[in-house]
């Protein structure tokens, strides 16, 4: 099933948006390439968090207080 900025996996929540898009187009590409659920969505967001760390960019989202 092939996520979008306004469906996607739970565990893509605390991502920064900018990060989560990334996560999520890196997740569509390995479901494309016949990865399972539940190895696409580990995959695609140990990726992102790589992509955004090497921008300089906040990967996670600020806890709420």
């Amino acid at each position: 099933m092939p996520w979008n900025k306004n469906n996607y996996p739970d565990s893509m929540k605390n991502l920064t948006e900018e990060v989560r898009e990334k996560a999520i187009e890196i997740a569509n590409a390995l479901l494309e390439e016949d990865y399972e659920e539940g190895k696409a969505i580990p995959i695609a967001i140990a990726k992102a968090e790589e992509w955004g760390s090497r921008r300089g960019k906040q990967v996670k989202q600020k806890d709420s207080e």
